[in-house]
C-alpha cells in the first residue's frame, strides 16, 4: 500500500464499459465484484491505480477495471509490475495472475517480486487447471487430475502457492475464495501491508474443474471446514467445537475438540488452542501445509510481518550515489576506457 489521500468513489467508478467475458458461473465474476466493492472502502483513486496481468482467464482483469492497466505476456506480469513501481512508486499496483501463469512459466518472476518485497498486491487465482487453453493440468492440479494433458491422471505433485510464497520470502501471505463474504477483508489487509502482499484466491472453474473446492467453499455445509484466521484470536472452527493446537512433542499442528463452558462459550484455553499471531512465520508454514480433510482449510491472513520495500531501497541507493554530484552526460560519456580514432591511422586493432 502507498500513503495516499483517500477519495470518495462508488463501485460504478471502478467499472468499465467493456463486456465481461468469462464463462457463465466462473468464479472470476465474484472476485471482480469483491475488488470493485473493496476499492471504494480503501479510499483508492482510479487515476492512481494500476492493474497488471499476464496471460490466462484471470488476466482479463485489467479490461474490467476503470484504472490504468497492462495486459502483459505469459508469466512476465511481476517483472512489468516491478518496473512500473520503480518508475512511479506512488502508484497503487495490483498484480493479477493465475496458477499456470504465476507458478509455471512465471514462477521465477513470482519468486523475485516476492523476495525483493516490491510494494504491491498480488492476487493469484487458483483453479487448479489451465482454463484458457481448454483444461490441461496446471502446477497446482491434484494428483490424479484427468485432463487433456493427463488423460490417465496427473502424477505430478502439486505446488502449494502459499508455501511457495513463504519459501520465496514473502512478508504477507493470505488465502480466500471467490464467493466468500470475507474476501474483501483479506483484500483490505493486503492493501494495508507495506510490501509485496500475496493472496491466493481459490476460484471455481465451472467448465474444466467444477466444484473442486466444494469441501470448504460450497455455498452451504462447508463452513465447518473453514478456519478463518484473525490476529489475536484462537484458531477455532466448526462453530467453536474444534480448534488447532500445537503438538509440542512432534512440533506439528493437531486438531483438538473444544468443550463449552457453563456460559456456552468455547473453553479453548483448556484444549490448548493456539492464538493466531500473524508475525509467527513458523506457525504460518505449518498452517499452509495442513492437509485438507484431516484439517480444515486455513483462510484469511496467515502471515503479516512487514520489512523495508524494494523500491524504497532503490530510491535510497540512487539518492546516496548521486548526492553532491552535478549531472553531466558529456562527462559520463567521455569517462572510462575511451580512445580517439584518427582518420589517417585507421581503426585501432
Amino acid at each position: 500500500m502507498n500513503q495516499m489521500t483517500p477519495i470518495t468513489t462508488t463501485l460504478k467508478d471502478w467499472e468499465t464499459d467493456q463486456e465481461v467475458r468469462w464463462c457463465p458461473g466462473c468464479g472470476d465474476y465474484a472476485i471482480l465484484k469483491a475488488v470493485q466493492r473493496t476499492l471504494p472502502q480503501l479510499g483508492a483513486d482510479p487515476a492512481n491505480t494500476v492493474f497488471i496481468s499476464g496471460i490466462g482467464c484471470s488476466s482479463r482483469f485489467p479490461y474490467y477495471m476503470e484504472t490504468y492497466g497492462f495486459h502483459t505476456i505469459h508469466g512476465r506480469a511481476p517483472a512489468v509490475a516491478t518496473g512500473v513501481k520503480l518508475a512511479n512508486p506512488d502508484l497503487d499496483v495490483w498484480l493479477v495472475t493465475g496458477d499456470g501463469d504465476g507458478l509455471s512459466i512465471g514462477g521465477n518472476h513470482m519468486l523475485h517480486v516476492l523476495r525483493r518485497n516490491v510494494n504491491m498486491q498480488i492476487m493469484l487465482f487458483n483453479n487448479e487447471i489451465y482454463g484458457l487453453t481448454k483444461g490441461q493440468a496446471s502446477p497446482t492440479s491434484r494428483i490424479g487430475t484427468r485432463s487433456p494433458s493427463t488423460p490417465v491422471g496427473s502424477f505430478d505433485r502439486p505446488v502449494n502457492p502459499c508455501a511457495f510464497a513463504l519459501g520465496a520470502g514473502a512478508r504477507f501471505v493470505a488465502r480466500g475464495f471467490d464467493v466468500s463474504k470475507h474476501l474483501p477483508d483479506v483484500l483490505i489487509a493486503a492493501h494495508a501491508h507495506q510490501g509485496a502482499a500475496f493472496i491466493e484466491i481459490f476460484q471455481n472453474c465451472i467448465v474444466y474443474n467444477k466444484d473442486v473446492f466444494d469441501g470448504f467453499a460450497a455455498p452451504k455445509g462447508a463452513e465447518d471446514k473453514q478456519l478463518w484466521l484473525k490476529q489475536g484470536e484462537p484458531m477455532l472452527f466448526a462453530g467453536g467445537a474444534q480448534g488447532i493446537a500445537l503438538d509440542r512433542d512432534g512440533l506439528c499442528l493437531k486438531v483438538v475438540d473444544v468443550v463449552a463452558k457453563e456460559d456456552g462459550t468455547p473453553d479453548w484455553e483448556s484444549a490448548g488452542v493456539i492464538v493466531h499471531d500473524v508475525t509467527n512465520r513458523s506457525i504460518a508454514h505449518m498452517l499452509v501445509e495442513m492437509p485438507f480433510g484431516a484439517f480444515p482449510m486455513a483462510l484469511g491472513v496467515l502471515y503479516d510481518d512487514p520489512r523495508p520495500t524494494f523500491e524504497t531501497a532503490v530510491a535510497e541507493e540512487r539518492a546516496k550515489s548521486t548526492a553532491g554530484k552535478k549531472p553531466d552526460l558529456a562527462k559520463l560519456l567521455g569517462s572510462g576506457q575511451t580512445w580517439t580514432v584518427n582518420a589517417d591511422e585507421g581503426h585501432p586493432a
